[in-house]
């Protein structure tokens, strides 16, 4: 065989070779091996260390919240019976819904409950959240920040549900039928 430099422990005789009986190695079961026992480095605290499953394992402080609502004098309950009705005519972000009809009706739904020494807006504020699914409550929670008086909330889910875009598109097929 020329041009190829073989290794030392080469051996051109297959048949010998896979006929050779391997050794084994039988360890001792009345001596068990031996473990050290494995410190961290100095300079790694062991109260600081996080495993990778700290890491990806979702903490509750991760999940989105309503915004804070001023809600007055005290605390209120929100009846079961109202969020179920809230809940009835949901909006989903889609664009072939309205959200102009959609703030309409939860308006009107609003407008029904009264709750004493608390502003009607903290109370619209509360169950909105309530009235939004899929695409539509992942945007609400995102900009939760944005979001603390009713004016606020209406404003921008009105813009975000019916941007300008979509009103130009509405009045040039108007002017143009």
């Amino acid at each position: 065989m020329s041009g190829f430099n073989l290794p030392a422990n080469f051996n051109s005789n297959l048949e010998a070779l896979l006929g050779k009986k391997r050794t084994r190695v039988v360890s001792s079961s009345a001596t068990p091996p031996t473990v050290e026992p494995i410190t961290p480095a100095p300079f790694i605290s062991t109260t600081m260390a996080r495993s990778l499953r700290d890491y990806s394992t979702p903490a509750v402080a991760n999940v989105p919240i309503g915004p804070a609502v001023n809600t007055g004098n005290g605390n209120f309950e929100l009846r079961t019976s109202i969020l179920t009705m809230v809940q009835a005519n949901q909006f989903y972000g889609l664009p072939s819904e309205d959200a102009n009809a959609h703030l309409q009706n939860f308006h009107e739904l609003c407008e029904t409950i009264v709750i004493k020494d608390v502003a009607p807006g903290s109370v619209k504020l509360c169950l909105f959240p309530f009235s939004l699914s899929g695409k539509a409550k992942q945007w609400f929670y995102q900009g939760k920040e944005a979001v603390n008086t009713w004016d606020k909330c209406s404003a921008t889910f009105l813009a975000k549900s019916f941007p300008m875009s979509k009103t130009n598109a509405l009045r040039g097929k108007i002017s143009n039928f």
